[in-house]
């Protein structure tokens, strides 16, 4: 019995969007795209009812912008527990543990059944570790049923939007589209908040500056802060989306030829940024799940500190408020310094964190290479399926295997590291919305910028969609 037979028995019970019966015009599907998007921020913004204010520092700031979450608001938990059983579900096909025909189209429900069971049952895990982990504090049985109730409730109407989406009554992909909405709403907030903070200016970065000068305060006062948004993370903000728009454009170029059309010729490009953002992704997805577990060992078992094995794993402090933050142990490590004078005051942290974060990104960019069909010998097949070859290669797979095998590997390698680089320092420089945030935002304006072109131009030329399908 295979692995997606199990799910024929509930697959009639699990909701979903019926796709549209013919191609919706493109107004109708930016609009529902927009609606989406205004539903998400509506959420992000709505607190969750139940919850103490002030619970001490947020272990899980740095994933936040990745997984499109908010704290203390309904969208808590983000599409942190779509991303995760997604992994999982690629994991498991990847590893050949789930067979399915892609052709066939009851495979590919049974498939999507499993996605959405998978995502469901994460949200579940995920807003139990939350809340029995001590998130909010100590709180009580009513309360922690309340939350829980909002947080599923709340998962559930995201996994839905999204599947609206990609179903092709939206634009792109929603999970795409509520992390590019989170990461500017993050940027903008950080830029231009007016809300008076402690010392006296505002939040927002250049509102703070503005005030500086006006007020009188020394040159470094305009562009440093300690604790809220300055304008060193403004300008580096800006110097780190420079920075990735360069590196997205960079490429090795292969020609190639048509073996049916002579004279046909083109380029095969291979990104520097080959396998894209995803491992990032995937490790911060790691990092979250593990300080969930962390703080829910650590709330049951060594609120002491005392036992040297879980310790190992995660040693926590209770804030004054009820909150817990990391203060050893692995869960220690994979947590960012946050800004300059973290780093500063623990540099021993920082050089760990960078270089798990370094080498988590590594070791998910070459595992992504088989699990995500973009190997050597995938692309080989993909080349000769497609009736194209390379130039001065006679047509046969293990000549473009061996060729693309010289560069695959390398450059997967290389761009693992830079984008872990990437995300790791620019925690460091207070980066607004992180440099993960900008690869993130950069790659995916960049994706619904081609689409929303190639919408248009179908709408006006219905006779070009075979040409680019």
């Amino acid at each position: 019995m295979r692995f997606l037979d199990l799910f024929k028995p509930i697959s009639p019970f699990i909701p979903e969007v019926a796709p549209p019966q013919k191609k919706v015009p493109f107004n109708t599907r930016l609009l529902w795209t927009v609606g989406a998007l205004i539903v998400y921020l509506i959420m992000s913004e709505v607190p969750l009812y139940g919850i103490p204010q002030g619970t001490g520092n947020d272990p899980f700031a740095a994933m936040r912008i990745i997984f499109a979450s908010s704290r203390g608001k309904l969208m808590e938990l983000g599409i942190g527990p779509i991303v995760t059983a997604g992994l999982i579900i690629q994991l498991l096909s990847g590893s050949e543990l789930i067979s399915f025909d892609r052709s066939n189209p009851e495979d590919r429900g049974l498939f999507t059944t499993a996605q959405k069971v998978f995502s469901f049952v994460m949200i579940v895990i995920q807003a139990s570790l939350y809340i029995l982990g001590g998130t909010y504090g100590d709180i009580s049985s009513y309360q922690s049923i309340l939350i829980f109730v909002q947080l599923l409730a709340a998962g559930f109407v995201l996994m839905m939007m999204d599947e609206l989406i990609q179903k092709g009554w939206g634009i792109g992909s929603g999970i795409s589209l509520f992390i590019v909405a989170g990461i500017t709403q993050n940027i903008w907030w950080m830029s231009f908040s007016y809300i008076t903070m402690q010392d006296g200016r505002a939040f927002g970065a250049i509102i703070a500056m503005i005030q500086g000068i006006l007020q009188g305060l020394s040159v470094p006062d305009w562009f440093f802060r300690i604790g809220f948004p300055d304008m060193l993370g403004f300008i580096m903000t800006i110097v780190v989306f420079a920075f990735v728009v360069y590196v997205e454009g960079m490429r090795v170029e292969i020609p190639i030829t048509h073996g049916s059309y002579r004279g046909y010729r083109s380029k095969m490009p291979i990104k520097l940024l080959y396998v894209s953002n995803i491992p990032v992704i995937l490790s911060y997805a790691m990092f979250a799940n593990f300080q969930m577990v962390g703080q829910f060992v650590w709330t049951r078992w060594n609120q002491d500190n005392s036992n040297f094995f879980l310790n190992m794993f995660g040693m926590y402090n209770q804030t004054a408020q009820g909150g817990v933050n990391p203060i050893g142990g692995l869960s220690y490590y994979v947590t960012s310094p946050g800004s300059l004078s973290g780093v500063a005051a623990d540099p021993l942290k920082a050089i760990i964190y960078l270089i798990i974060v370094i080498g988590f990104c590594l070791i998910f960019s070459l595992t992504w290479l088989e699990i995500g069909g973009l190997g050597a010998d995938q692309m080989a097949d993909q080349l000769l399926q497609s009736g194209m070859q390379v130039a001065g290669f006679r047509r046969s797979k293990k000549p473009l295997e061996k060729l693309l095998n010289r560069y695959i590997p390398t450059i997967t390698v290389i761009g693992g590291m830079i984008i872990g680089a990437l995300a790791a320092f620019s925690e460091f420089f207070g980066v607004f919305g992180s440099g993960m945030g900008a690869l993130l935002a950069v790659s995916i304006l960049y994706q619904y910028y081609q689409t929303m072109v190639q919408e248009q131009v179908e709408d006006l030329y219905p006779f070009l969609r075979g040409a680019f399908s």
